[in-house]
């Protein structure tokens, strides 16, 4: 590195980018989905989330020698060709896991009721998938795991596909690959989601492309007896307006989107940053965040406090009020899908959220379940 300060191109939407990266350099915000080779040509650090696509079209003739990407997936990122140019690249496994995690929670509370006695299947076992199985076991809650990369150690209850997809709810974690031995590009093809038992619910909270839409839509339109909640969208931000019609729940990628998960995306970067710099730093004092949240209501149930905590009922409001009648591929449907995660109000983890419970002895159960998912509780 030379004593000029870096130029570095970050998405807009990365928390607390400026407030950690400008003492090494000059931070351009952009919109991620506007990102072009004009804008990198001479930077040397590029930030992004999502919704850039990072590879030679983007970085050919370019200076950038630092690519992170605040995301669990990388299926955005051409690494092969960031390694052969030798860009150092770093990401964030695991930095919005628990965000996920209270995603798919509350769609179950939403959607099925009485999923704590139900069988819930995980397929992809990752940092999301494995947070989602160990949380689960943790309250009790019986589950399947289909991941093929697993080692077989014994930490998951392992099954094979058709047995996963065999289970009340169905819960899809896997990233997005098209090559090797197993990928899920459509993996969630016509004959899976025919195995899928009537009155099931199945989640998608992962990739988009992992679940074929045309034959999900088709399967739906049957009047197939089965509940979906959609997180993600074969295309996206180009969704079929017709497929959210026919979801029990729709929502514009924000299933990792609680302030921690995003915060963390950046931190986790920002890590490797200083790595590649050489610099050791304590940046904890410009983390400018609230500790906790408070739920300003007596909780009486494990339901109700998830509910409290995060609806994702509100989320799917505003994504029909606001992408319904909107034609497939326009330049308004596109927006407004950024706009819905742009403006994506504030979500506290289970770890950051407060409960009173009560000092009831009776309230024992109640009190370790909530625990179990990381509630801090008060008995004032």
């Amino acid at each position: 590195m030379n004593d000029r300060p870096l130029k570095i191109v970050a998405d807009e939407n990365m928390p607390l980018v400026k407030e950690l990266f400008s003492p090494y350099g000059d931070v351009r915000l952009i919109p991620g989905r506007s990102i072009r080779s004009e804008d990198v040509l001479d930077a040397d650090v590029l930030l992004v989330r999502s919704v850039t696509s990072v590879n030679s079209k983007l970085l050919q003739g370019s200076s950038v020698k630092f690519v992170g990407s605040a995301t669990i997936g990388i299926d955005h990122v051409d690494t092969t060709f960031l390694s052969s140019s030798g860009i150092r690249f770093a990401f964030a496994p695991g930095c919005n896991a628990k965000a996920v995690v209270q995603y798919d929670l509350s769609v179950m509370s939403r959607l099925m009721p009485d999923w704590q006695d139900k069988t819930v299947g995980i397929i992809g076992c990752g940092n999301v998938g494995g947070q989602l199985c160990n949380t689960l076991s943790a309250i009790g809650v019986n589950c399947r795991v289909y991941d093929p990369f697993l080692p077989a150690d014994g930490r998951f209850p392992v099954g094979n596909l058709n047995e996963v997809l065999g289970s009340d709810i169905v819960c899809v974690h896997t990233p997005l690959t098209y090559e090797g031995l197993f990928p899920t590009d459509h993996m969630i093809d016509r004959a899976a989601i025919n195995r899928l038992g009537a009155g099931a619910l199945l989640i998608n909270a992962g990739r988009g492309e992992v679940i074929d839409t045309e034959a999900l839509l088709d399967i739906l339109r049957s009047g197939k007896e089965l509940s979906v909640a959609l997180d993600v969208w074969e295309s996206e931000p180009d969704i079929c307006s017709d497929l959210l019609r026919h979801v029990s729940l729709g929502t514009p990628h924000i299933a990792g989107y609680s302030l921690e998960g995003k915060v963390n995306g950046t931190t986790m970067v920002f890590d490797r940053f200083l790595e590649w710099l050489n610099v050791q730093e304590d940046y904890t004092t410009r983390l400018s965040i609230d500790p906790v949240s408070i739920i300003d209501q007596t909780i009486n149930s494990f339901t109700q406090a998830l509910l409290a905590s995060y609806d994702v009922l509100d989320d799917d409001k505003r994504m029909r009020e606001r992408l319904f009648g909107l034609a497939k591929g326009s330049t308004e449907q596109r927006d407004m899908f950024d706009a819905l995660r742009r403006e994506y109000p504030v979500r506290r983890e289970f770890g950051s959220t407060v409960i009173d419970v009560g000092g009831q002895t009776e309230e024992a159960e109640l009190k370790s379940a909530l625990a179990a998912v990381g509630f801090l509780l008060t008995e004032e």
